[in-house]
């Protein structure tokens, strides 16, 4: 029996280039959310969640307006957040990022990942699908238990807004990642949100 993890990424937000970390999704974000909605409507869901935060909140509304039969709630476990902090083997280019990082965000990050992989990563006893309606960090942070990699390596594992991230969880098998950061459903003036431009 297959567990399918769908992760994606909320729209852009209106106030994006402004570093602002929350707000109401732009025209363009809108459009992303209506996109990957119509991307996955054939998806048999069994449950959707989504962050508390405005961005993702206003995503999962436009989804379910979409995609009628779903009914995204909202979880804590999918806030933005500090996965992890600095470590010995992480490459110093990384460590500016942290200047303006407390411990205390840093713990409560590590806690809720901890939470989450708990809760979600894990095997169902029937095929399940689960929609995840979340932020960058968040998204990284599984991907990276996915392959079992070092802590700070969520960093540098990118996801645009409204991208896709597939990931399959059996008990027999380690989990195995489908898909990342699937944009196919995007058009090329709908793909924001990395720090480098997409090929065409």
């Amino acid at each position: 029996m297959s567990h399918y993890l769908y992760f994606v990424r909320h729209g852009e937000q209106q106030d994006a280039e402004y570093g602002l970390p929350d707000g109401p999704l732009s025209e363009r974000g809108k459009r992303q959310a209506r996109a990957i909605a119509e991307r996955l409507g054939g998806v048999p869901f069994d449950s959707a969640w989504h962050s508390p935060l405005e961005g993702a909140a206003e995503t999962a509304r436009i989804m379910s307006e979409v995609m009628p039969a779903l009914r995204p709630e909202p979880s804590t476990l999918l806030f933005d957040c500090i996965p992890s902090g600095p470590t010995p083997d992480m490459p110093a280019a990384f460590k500016p990022f942290y200047g303006g990082v407390t411990g205390e965000q840093i713990e409560a990050g590590e806690a809720q990942m901890a939470d989450a992989v708990a809760e979600w990563l894990t095997p169902a006893r029937e095929d399940r699908h689960d929609l995840l309606i979340t932020h960058n960090f968040v998204i990284g942070w599984f991907v990276r238990e996915v392959f079992g990699a070092p802590a700070w390596r969520w960093m540098g594992v990118n996801q645009a807004n409204g991208g896709l991230t597939i990931i399959r969880v059996r008990s027999a098998k380690p989990p195995e990642l489908v898909t990342h950061n699937d944009l196919a459903h995007l058009p090329v003036e709908l793909r924001t949100g990395l720090p480098v431009e997409q090929p065409l």
